[in-house]
């Protein structure tokens, strides 16, 4: 069979994908460009922009001093740690936003691939775009190269996204978990591209609380069965404390075989379950 057509316009659109970027003409305080909202067209992909700027002297400083008005107070326990069976992957499901509880249902893990899980903790809407336009990116990867992305590589592909965004607002702190060649892995990358390698991470308003259960009972050579109540307990402590954390407890591993979710239990429950257990001296 014969396909007939332009291969130019067949070719797939990915400019949705590139950041944008913005020139600003003349001096300081100056405003003026090649259009009247002072942006050059040629480097926002040959769209002016749509709106005006404030009629500012100091932009940057305008912008961040909205910023501080306007950032939202976030919460919550995110962690995510390996060891020779795998990942684990663990999460609250509390969305707050100060003093105010908007739900208990959140799903704080979002899947990437089959091998590959990032967490949520920052801006909902921002982990929520940011890591799907990592699936994206990551599954235009395998069919270019014919081969599974690595961790390393698809969290170099989200800190890149990020770093592109730097000072524009976002509000970022995921850890991307998963399986590749090289066995387990896991990196952290937040919202100004920065990226750290490492064997445990928790991220959120409850993370040194979870720390302070996840130090004390990491160790590398732990049996699954053991790696994921160490996550759960840990999580649960943190939730105890931390008053912007809550809801459910879910547990999440990555092994050779892909990702599978362990277990949800409510804090709840667990609070009575670890109340029963005899206290260690």
């Amino acid at each position: 069979m014969e396909v007939r057509g332009d291969p130019v316009a067949m070719a797939m659109d990915l400019g949705f994908l590139d950041p944008p970027t913005l020139r600003r003409r003349g001096g300081a305080g100056s405003l003026g460009g090649e259009g009247a909202d002072g942006f050059d067209p040629a480097c926002a992909g040959g769209v002016s922009a749509s709106f005006a700027l404030p009629p500012v002297e100091d932009l940057e400083g305008f912008e961040r001093e909205v910023m501080d008005y306007v950032k939202p107070r976030h919460g919550t326990t995110t962690l995510a740690f390996i060891f020779k069976g795998g990942a684990v992957v663990a999460v609250d499901s509390r969305a707050s936003m100060g003093q105010y509880i908007s739900s208990q249902t959140v799903m704080k893990v979002i899947p990437i691939n089959k091998f590959l899980m990032g967490t949520m903790a920052g801006g909902a809407a921002d982990c929520l775009f940011w890591e799907r336009n990592l699936g994206t990116q990551c599954r235009l990867f395998e069919l270019r190269n014919k081969r599974r992305i690595s961790v390393a590589a698809a969290s170099k592909l989200l800190a890149n996204t990020l770093y592109s965004y730097k000072g524009m607002g976002l509000s970022m702190g995921t850890m991307v978990a998963g399986w590749d060649d090289h066995g387990p892995g896991l990196y952290h990358v937040d919202d100004d591209g920065t990226r750290l390698k490492g064997t445990r991470f928790s991220v959120g308003s409850g993370a040194t609380f979870a720390y302070g259960v996840l130090d004390a009972g990491y160790k590398w050579d732990m049996e699954m069965d053991e790696a994921c109540e160490l996550a759960r307990r840990s999580i649960y402590h943190a939730t105890y404390r931390d008053a912007y954390s809550g809801g459910t407890v879910s547990v999440f591993k990555v092994t050779a075989d892909g990702w599978e979710k362990v277990s949800g239990d409510d804090t709840m429950d667990l609070h009575y379950k670890y109340a029963q257990e005899p206290r260690k001296l």
